[in-house]
């Protein structure tokens, strides 16, 4: 099998549905072209840690 897959491919491959290799590859931007994903760019992104965004600080109004 190649190395560009499609998302249905490339979650069967990595044994996660369809829909969370779309969202992971939005947030770590792996790129995706003409329909078809870098397995290995995927991947190697899928094992990394990826940093946490910090809470939201709310503030409240002067009373």
């Amino acid at each position: 099998m190649g190395n560009h897959l499609t998302p249905t491919e490339l979650a069967r491959e990595a044994g996660i549905g369809r829909r969370e290799v779309l969202s992971t590859c939005l947030e770590t931007g792996v790129p995706i072209f003409q329909g078809r994903i870098d397995k290995s760019l995927f991947l190697a992104n899928l094992r990394q840690p990826h940093p946490q965004p910090p809470p939201q600080r709310t503030f409240a109004p002067p009373p």
